[in-house]
């Protein structure tokens, strides 16, 4: 594995799987949290806060997700890394379509931002990150809680510092704008936080567990693992339009990054081929109804994805040939608007309703 070794960069640091040839994701590094509180130390200001993302990442497209329902779009800047990823890890090549150049401090690559904030770090350098421009550092290089800070920590970002011409409605009291899409709301939230939980292991893990085992058992046991949930799933949502009930929440951000990747890279690449999402009778129109809400669709670049999960994995793809198909049809109607409940109705007011 290649990553910071006290600060230093080893491709032969240590290994990602276990003695039985079983896939171990490691833990994130920084986790450190923008708090809308008087004495925090991260406070959620306009124009703060840069996220470090890859279009390519499950994890990194959580946070865009989370930022385009949000209408953060101007509050909080992005800087994209290249898909391709070799032994010198994640780089910025602004030269290149859908990419662009580390924007605080012109980097060659990701990891020495994570060394600039510091020295003797030992980890590996993965996306997003949550930069802090007023300290210089990282604030936070973990999904989960970036995804939640964006949802619950930006609503009261001054009017006039918002980005103005965003898709997201806002209501104003006492000068400061408030936006109206909560994916985190009350009487939800303990739903949201087991869900994300639930599926974590067996599906947005679980395909990694799977492309990257190295025995034969452990590939069985993911596989079994994520259909397993899959099914499981796919038979909650015939009868309610979003895993939590009638309400778009942080959990279907967490399902819809995975499932977007599914049939085009997960399905053969990490030879998690038993079916196909849109062979599912309710994952499959789940999907494109989350592909349509507004603010999603954009966040997705299946060029990026492909190239990266092919290209970056010589292991899994000696070859790096990029599998040409298949081409599902994410726009393609879907009827779940014809259950209970729906996205917030501001983002239906924007004028990106399903036709």
């Amino acid at each position: 594995m290649n990553m910071l070794v006290d600060g230093e960069w080893r491709t032969d640091a240590s290994e990602s799987t276990g003695d039985d040839g079983s896939f171990v994701r490691q833990e994130t590094t920084f986790r450190d949290a923008v708090r809308d509180e008087p004495d925090a130390r991260f406070r959620p200001d306009a124009g703060r806060y840069r996220l470090y993302v890859s279009y390519a990442c499950p994890w990194a497209h959580r946070t865009l997700v989370m930022r385009s329902l949000k209408g953060l779009e101007d509050a909080i800047p992005v800087s994209v890394v290249d898909p391709y990823r070799d032994e010198d890890g994640w780089q910025f090549t602004p030269e290149k379509a859908g990419c662009t150049r580390d924007h605080e401090h012109d980097s060659d690559y990701l990891r020495e931002l994570y060394v600039r904030a510091d020295p003797d770090v030992t980890c590996r350098v993965t996306v997003p990150v949550l930069w802090d421009t007023e300290t210089d550092t990282i604030v936070n290089n973990e999904s989960e809680e970036i995804m939640r800070m964006l949802d619950t920590e930006f609503d009261g970002v001054p009017e006039s510092e918002a980005s103005e011409g965003s898709s997201v409605e806002r209501t104003e009291s006492d000068g400061v704008a408030t936006r109206d899409v909560d994916l985190y709301p009350d009487g939800y939230q303990d739903d949201v936080d087991r869900i994300i939980d639930e599926i974590y292991d067996p599906i947005n893990d679980g395909v990694y567990r799977a492309g990257f085992a190295t025995e034969q058992a452990p590939y069985d046991e993911a596989v079994e693992d994520l259909f397993s949930a899959l099914d499981r799933w796919d038979a909650v949502l015939a009868d309610r339009r979003y895993l939590a009930g009638d309400r778009l929440t942080e959990a279907d951000i967490a399902m819809f990054t995975t499932l977007v990747r599914f049939d085009n890279v997960y399905h053969t690449h990490f030879m998690c081929n038993v079916q196909y999402v849109r062979e599912y009778d309710n994952l499959w129109p789940y999907l494109r109804d989350l592909y349509q809400t507004p603010g999603v669709a954009e966040t997705v670049d299946m060029s990026h994805i492909k190239e990266h999960y092919y290209t970056t994995h010589p292991d899994v793809n000696p070859n790096r040939i990029v599998a040409r198909g298949p081409d599902p049809n994410f726009e393609a109607p879907h009827d779940r608007d014809e259950l209970p409940g729906g996205p917030p109705s501001d983002l239906v007011a924007t004028g990106f309703a399903d036709d």
